[in-house]
């Protein structure tokens, strides 16, 4: 019975990251060089089969990969999610800053430019007609940026580990069997 009520914890993944001011392909590039926002879409699963989750605000730090300290903050404020479903979230990173010309030279010269996006919340599950505590959660991307200001490739990585408990419970099982 435990096994069944126990929850396992969303996945998120990046399914659209843009710097506008980094897009060297556009035609209205001189406006897009003053415009330091980064957008960042959050593709987030609840994959219980019976329980909702309740989310507190997604804290995002966005951090450049030649800085060792945050270029940017932003939040999505707290929401829920129905067992089952899936939710995208869009962040918005405002006045970002980190060396725009030396970013611009890389990806105009065919290089691309790092990003690292942190994400930290603590979520709650109801379960049958009770929520439990906060359980933290925490998610990492590295994002390279290409001349089109978008993310070279997905990132498609969940959260969640590859083994799940059941999992581990049945390997343990059969090899003491």
């Amino acid at each position: 019975m435990w096994l069944s009520l126990r929850p396992s914890k969303p996945s998120f993944s990046i399914n659209y990251f843009y710097v506008p001011a980094l897009n060297t392909t556009a035609a209205t590039n001189t406006t897009n060089s003053t415009n330091t926002t980064i957008f960042i879409d959050f593709k987030i699963k609840n994959t219980n089969k019976d329980k909702r989750v309740y989310y507190d605000a997604l804290n995002i730090t966005l951090n450049f990969s030649s800085l060792s300290y945050s270029v940017g903050n932003a939040w999505v404020p707290a929401f829920r999610q129905g067992h089952k479903k899936t939710a995208v979230k869009r962040a918005t990173v405002e006045q970002v800053k980190i060396p725009w010309k030396e970013a611009v030279r890389n990806v105009s010269l065919n290089m691309t430019v790092d990003f690292r996006v942190d994400l930290v919340t603590a979520v709650r599950y109801k379960i049958l007609f009770w929520k439990t505590g906060r359980h933290k959660i925490r998610f990492q991307a590295d994002k390279k940026v290409d001349k089109q200001g978008k993310s070279a490739a997905s990132d498609h990585r969940d959260h969640r580990p590859c083994f799940s408990g059941l999992l581990a419970f049945f390997l343990v099982f059969l090899t003491v069997w």
